[in-house]
């Protein structure tokens, strides 16, 4: 069984629970994907399969992936991510679909994305330096202070926390639980943000790391006696 499908952020909404509560959601278009290639322990040392996000617009591919989807025999995708299998699942060859239906109302989910790219920040956005006085003249405000020592080692060590390009990364957010799953138009929806903006890709995995949830035990009054 895979474990996970490719989805596209559509944007963030708010879904009202039974009982009023107002929760932000995420709306992800997960699918249809089509399985483009097969990985087996005995071919490949591991099991997972390949997957390609079906969408409306046709994809153009060169002549070494058009041959690739030509022996999968599957219309070229834009997008392709590698999944892992589920021990104990059933088989899945070259042409089977994955749809959003593999996942529940209630269930916890792993998403993975690439975030948003914020360029170039210094030390107090980058890495939340607290920064100086900004009054009374102090003349240090966001700078990042001492960086090193000028008689030993002199020099800046490896790893020092300073200005640079910030965001832009790989970026999984774990155990999101699934709010609603439509699986007539292929859109599911989880609890809170995910990474990146509306119409990035996305990969939807079962949760990796489930939380462990301690539900708070309520003693019964004992009966005193008569």
């Amino acid at each position: 069984m895979v474990t996970g499908i490719i989805g596209k952020k559509v944007g963030m909404t708010q879904i009202f629970g039974d009982d009023g509560t107002v929760h932000p959601a995420t709306v992800i278009k997960a699918g249809p994907c089509v399985v483009v290639q097969a990985k087996t322990a005995s071919t490949d040392g591991y099991e997972s399969v390949q997957l390609g996000l079906v969408e409306d617009t046709p994809a153009k591919v060169g002549k070494p992936l058009a041959g690739h989807y030509k022996k999968a025999n599957v219309p070229p995708t834009r997008v392709r991510r590698e999944v892992t299998l589920a021990p104990g699942g059933d088989a899945l060859k070259a042409g089977d679909q994955v749809l959003v239906s593999m996942f529940a109302n209630g269930e916890r989910v792993d998403v993975i994305g690439t975030g948003r790219g914020k360029g170039f920040q210094g030390v107090v956005k980058r890495h939340h330096f607290a920064g100086g006085a900004a009054t009374h003249g102090s003349m240090f405000h966001r700078a990042p202070g001492s960086i090193g020592a000028s008689s030993f080692p002199s020099r800046v060590i490896k790893g020092m926390r300073a200005a640079g390009r910030m965001g832009g990364g790989r970026v999984t957010i774990h155990n999101l639980k699934v709010l609603r799953v439509d699986s007539d138009n292929h859109l599911l929806i989880v609890e809170g943000g995910i990474p990146g903006a509306p119409t990035g890709y996305v990969v939807v995995r079962k949760a990796v790391t489930l939380k462990k949830i301690k539900v708070a035990q309520v003693e019964k009054p004992k009966k005193g006696k008569k």
